[in-house]
Order: C-alpha cells, then structure tokens, then sequence
C-alpha cells in the first residue's frame, strides 16, 4: 500500500517542463498542454548551447574531420590445418582477407600517421575521410619497435589535419577523447566513433602476452573505451589536441573493458619525422644488457638496474660502464626496472648524450657517466639468409614439458652456427616468439615472417631464454 506521503514525493520528484504540443508527464497523470509560440519558447527556454555544448563536443567536432578509416586488402595462404582440408582446399589457395583500423591527418598534403601493426603484412591500403571521401595510400615508412607508421595519400591537398598538443603535462583523472573506427565492417557510415574518459594513469609498461609479441612502454592510460579497430586513432585532451595514439587494450572478452592504451603522441612525431626525412628509423645503440624480471615482484623494486653484458667497443664500454654495474638513473628518470631502461632506449636518437648514474658493486658511492648512444649493428642480407637456415622445431606440447617452456608455441632453435650466434645474439635453446609485433606459432612462420622484410628495416625477435622473455634487434641490410 503506498501512502499519501509517496504520492508527494513523486510529484515533487517529477518537474513539469513547458514543451510545445507535446504531452508532459506531471506526477501519476499526463497533462496536455497548448502549444506555446516561438517567441515564448525563446524567452522561457535556454539555449541548447549552454546545456549540451560541452568541452568534450567541442573537442570530438575539432579532431573528428582529420580521423581516417583504414582499410587494408591483401591475400593471404590458406593452410589446411585438418585432415578435412586437406582433402578439400587446392593446393597454393588463397583468399581475400581486409583488416581494419583508424589514422589521423598530420599534414593537408595527406601525411597519415597510424599503427604499425594496422598496416603489417603489406597489402593494398586505402582511407576514408569522415565526410565519404576515398584514397588510395602508401605506406611510406614503419617501425614496429615503437608500433607506428606513417602513411600518404598521393596528390592531395589542403586536407584536414589534426591539432597536437602534448603528453608530457598530462594529469591523471584529465578528460580525454578517443576517436577511431571501430568493427568498420558493421557500421554503415564513414564519421569516426567517439569515446571519452579520463587518463587513468601516465608512464605505463605493458609486457608482452598472447595477444601481442611487443612491449609497449610509457604508454597513456585511459578508461575511454577503446574497441579493435580503434588502432592508430588519436587520443586527445578537453582541447581537441592530440595527446596519444590509440594503441591496444588489455581485454578478456575482445572489447573494451577500460583498459585502453595510447602512444605519447612526442615519440610518434619523432618516429614520424625519422621515416619522412630518411624512409627508415636510426635506432640508438647504447651497446650494454640489463637483467630482466623473474617475477612481478622485481618490477617493483627501486634498487636500479643491474647490468649483465658489455659489448666490447661499444657505446656503454666507452663510457666506462661495466657488467655486474648498477644503473640508478638515466637523465631526470629514475630506473626501476629493465623496462624503465627500455623506454629511456626508446627514446634516444643516434648521437644523443645521456647522463646516467651508475653504481658499482661493493662500493656505496655513486657516479655520473655520459654514454653517447650509437647506431644499432646492422646485420647484413646474406646473414639474415643464414638466419632463415637455423634449425627450428615446432614447440609441442611434448617439448615444452621435456624442455620446461613457459611457452606453448613457438620456434625452438635446436642448432645455431657460432657466427650467426655471435651476429644475432641468438642461442640454442632459444625460442622464438615473435618477429617485431607478430607471433610466431610454429618453425615455418620464422621464416615467412622474414621473407617479408624491406632492405634496411630494423626489426625485433622476441625469444623465450631460461624462463624470461628476451629480444634481439636487427637491421636487414
């Protein structure tokens, strides 16, 4: 039974709100009331401006002209995979296969800036404006290590491009809105889709997983759900600017669940500007090896970074750094952990100078070395040729157990020559996980995975080594 006092209460809740010919809910009854003139409506009601206009909408309405839809074709080989489709599928068949992702404007005559791994694999590229337009594209530069790539619409001008702010001053709990092009093949319309959250965190390192071979490092954090498909849109703050490059998520279920990740939008300019100026990216050498976590716990630890090889000769030996060294800092950043160093290694550019301060076993006191970063040892076409020639085995069930791998798949290098052992710093006993962003799930992927570099591209193979997760950088000369 409900008593007079709910009755009041619900009137009192429900507010009556004058709208022309239509009917207002007013407690428990509907009232109809007569259409006001439009001169009462614009005296008594308030603008539509003050209320919805938010800095958000203003934001979305500045960057969503220069957000492109990303569409790549390519044909890809169809291995059976079951007796069944071996009897079935021809040999050498294929198919069409098209991958989706987002990318933003930098520049009116078509510059794109996006995700490496929206474009990998090669494949006829082509992007779509938020008003329908659609260009062919080229992809004139990548670089896996960072995940970005620059791509150019030929013959365009005076497009729309994207305003870029900063990360580096971003708060934590700031607004900020995604933009991309989410599941592109089930909306039926080209204007990019927008979210908004807040920076739930700045300065994160996410390790690799099943869903992804690379690191990512320093990244943004966000709560503004971010869908696939949403890769190499941009992020940006209550201003309109770009702030980041939407990245990845960390997910159960495929979809957002407000871990979103985004590129500090300073590093992506700057590997973008690498690639227009020299088609490539120089990656800074500093010539030393750092132990790695074992465990969650050693990520946490504020001890600085022990240091477990010196090349002779090389950037960190000249600078008078020595194994079993410990670094406590890098420039302003303090080193944790070894993927605090690899983000300061990200960061640096061939030639730069960085001050480190480093710490000697036994000794309390503590010293400032500048250790002036080098280009990476490239590694020659013929070696990479060798390196195709290593002998590998499928990692099985059966191996893992025999061999006690973490890993589950992946290829297991059971015979390495000591000269490619010293070129590429690979190692029988080895298992190699990835090539730059893309798994590898059994021998033969090692090798179709190679057949696809550029000359000169730099690229990373992840490897499994006593229980830790590892990596080798490589140029393809």
């Amino acid at each position: 039974m409900m008593h007079r006092s709910g009755h009041a209460d619900a009137a009192r809740a429900t507010r009556v709100r004058i709208v022309a010919g239509r009917a207002v809910r007013l407690g428990l009854g509907v009232l109809l009331l007569p259409a006001a003139s439009a001169a009462q409506v614009e005296r008594h009601s308030p603008s539509l401006d003050d209320g919805r206009r938010t800095a958000l909408v203003t934001a979305a309405e500045r960057a969503s002209p220069a957000v492109v839809s990303i569409t790549v074709t390519s044909r890809q080989r169809i291995s059976p995979r079951t007796p069944w489709e071996l009897l079935f599928v021809p040999r050498g068949a294929s198919r069409t296969v098209r991958e989706f992702g987002t990318g933003f404007l930098i520049r009116p005559d078509g510059v794109i800036l996006t995700n490496q791994h929206v474009v990998a694999g090669g494949g006829q590229i082509a992007v779509t404006l938020a008003d329908g337009t659609e260009f062919p594209a080229t992809l004139d530069g990548a670089d896996p290590i960072a995940d970005i790539a620059v791509l150019r619409v030929r013959g365009a001008s005076s497009l729309p491009t994207v305003q870029l702010g900063r990360s580096a001053d971003l708060m934590v709990g700031e607004w900020v809105v995604a933009l991309g092009n989410p599941y592109a093949y089930l909306l039926g319309n080209t204007e990019p889709t927008v979210t908004a959250g807040v920076v739930s965190a700045t300065g994160r390192n996410i390790l690799p997983s099943e869903e992804q071979a690379g690191l990512y490092l320093d990244m943004i954090q966000t709560d503004a759900a971010i869908n696939p498909g949403n890769s190499g849109g941009p992020l940006c703050n209550a201003l309109g600017e770009v702030v980041g490059v939407n990245s990845s998520i960390l997910t159960s279920s495929g979809g957002s669940i407000g871990l979103g990740f985004a590129i500090p939008i300073e590093r992506a300019l700057r590997v973008a500007e690498d690639i227009l100026a020299n088609g490539s990216v120089r990656r800074a050498w500093t010539g030393l090896d750092v132990a790695a976590a074992n465990s969650a716990e050693d990520w946490r630890r504020t001890d600085g970074v022990p240091v477990t090889a010196i090349a002779p000769g090389g950037p960190a030996a000249k600078a008078g750094i020595r194994v079993r060294d410990v670094l406590l800092r890098a420039g302003a950043r303090p080193l944790r952990n070894h993927l605090d160093w690899e983000s300061v290694k990200l960061d640096l550019k061939v030639g730069q100078v960085v001050q480190v301060q480093v710490r000697s076993p036994g000794s309390p006191s503590v010293r400032t070395v500048a250790l002036v970063s080098g280009d990476l040892p490239t590694l020659t076409a013929e070696r990479v040729t060798v390196l195709r020639d290593l002998q590998l085995v499928t990692v099985t069930p059966g191996i893992q157990s025999e061999r006690g791998l973490q890993s589950d798949q992946g290829a297991l290098i059971v015979r390495i020559a000591p000269r490619t052992s010293e070129a590429t710093r690979l190692r029988e006993g080895d298992v190699i996980l990835g090539v730059d962003r893309r798994r590898v799930a059994s021998a033969n992927d090692v090798g179709a995975l190679l057949s696809e570099l550029r000359p000169g591209e730099t690229f990373r193979i992840w490897i499994e080594r006593s229980g830790q997760i590892a990596y080798s950088d490589l140029t393809n000369r």
